[in-house]
């Protein structure tokens, strides 16, 4: 009998091996990055009362800023932008009793801030919170323009965390920033923030240039006169309206519009004046309700009209931030308008209710 032909190789036999090969190191480098980011959880998934949030890492606030929050280290905050974020927590503590965080972040929407300070608000009882606000709040259109081009993780900001939160974080990002966490635990690279939050993001002032600045406070200030045209009942500030209303009955409560240089504030007798005063008048009504102090820092000043006391347009240096710090003092003590024109206080509850 003729011998059974010897079937002919199987030449797709080796690539078989290799696709799986391939699909098998994936999936290991991909559990292996899964179990390196939740080990060294640069985002503080774990954070908690005792057991101390990670250092900050991250460029964007946005993710740093809930661990602060949920370690629970804190019962006075700061929120706003960039504008309020030279407002040192230790003087702040000083000031009115500590321990504060300053939870500003860059070029934050209202709505962004309102995401952080309920997450605050929902994790203990506030002793103090200080709302910075900026010309965003008094926007028609705050509630379409809810983010920036910074990425936002919505996910972060639940309270408690979902089951799925540590998946959120099986990234490129995550995995970069869990490794400065790493190198950090080593010694190798110090924490871009102060663990309350606190970071002076502006030069030193030794290098401040008062004709550099004078270029960038008249030449890139925006332009208020072209926002939209704002509503008293804008969508923002009923969001403020409930945030007050979250604070317990005994916490101090401080709403503050920041000192922007009067090139980014609108000319006096302006449309644009116009509907900033109407949206003060609403959020001092919102103040007087709430019984929070409402102090008012954005007005024509000698701070404001000086230039040589900012870095731009927005930014002021920080000699600035510790006056007004003093001057927020002051105003919760004295309940009465700056004598020297810095602030005005646009409400107040009376002096026994702190």
């Amino acid at each position: 009998m003729a011998p059974e032909p010897t079937p002919p190789p199987d030449s797709a036999a080796p690539w078989r091996r290799f696709a799986g090969l391939l699909v098998g190191a994936a999936g290991l480098l991909g559990f292996l990055v899964l179990a390196f980011v939740t080990i060294l959880d640069p985002y503080g998934l774990r954070a908690g009362p005792g057991r101390a949030p990670g250092p900050i890492m991250d460029l964007n606030q946005r993710f740093m800023y809930p661990q602060v929050v949920r370690g629970g280290a804190f019962d006075a905050a700061v929120f706003g932008t960039s504008t309020a974020r030279l407002l040192d927590p230790r003087a702040l503590d000083r000031a009115f009793g500590g321990p504060f965080a300053n939870l500003a972040m860059n070029a934050a929407t209202p709505w962004e801030q309102t995401q952080l300070a309920r997450l605050f608000l929902a994790r203990s009882p506030a002793r103090a919170v200080l709302f910075g606000l900026d010309a965003p709040w008094c926007e028609a259109d705050a509630d379409r323009k809810r983010l920036t081009f910074r990425a936002f993780p919505p996910w972060l900001y639940r309270e408690p965390l979902a089951w799925t939160a540590p998946f959120h974080q099986w990234n490129q990002q995550s995995a970069e920033i869990a490794g400065r966490a790493l190198l950090h635990r080593l010694g190798r690279m110090p924490a871009r923030i102060r663990g309350d939050g606190y970071e002076v993001f502006t030069p030193p002032e030794s290098h401040y240039d008062a004709a550099r600045a004078a270029a960038h406070i008249h030449g890139d200030a925006p332009v208020p006169e072209g926002v939209p045209e704002a509503d008293p009942a804008t969508p923002a500030l009923a969001w403020l309206d409930d945030l007050l209303g979250l604070v317990p009955a005994d916490g101090l409560k401080l709403v503050a519009f920041m000192p922007v240089n009067v090139a980014a504030q609108p000319r006096p007798g302006s449309a644009g004046a116009a509907r900033e005063a109407a949206c003060k008048a609403r959020v001092a009504e919102i103040a007087r309700r709430r019984g929070a102090v409402l102090v008012d820092f954005r007005i024509p000043s000698a701070v404001t009209r000086d230039d040589t006391a900012y870095w731009d347009a927005l930014h002021y240096r920080l000699p600035i931030a510790a006056r007004i710090v003093a001057a927020l003092r002051r105003a919760v003590d004295e309940r009465r308008d700056d004598p020297d024109g810095f602030y005005r206080v646009l409400a107040a509850p009376p002096a026994a209710e702190h």
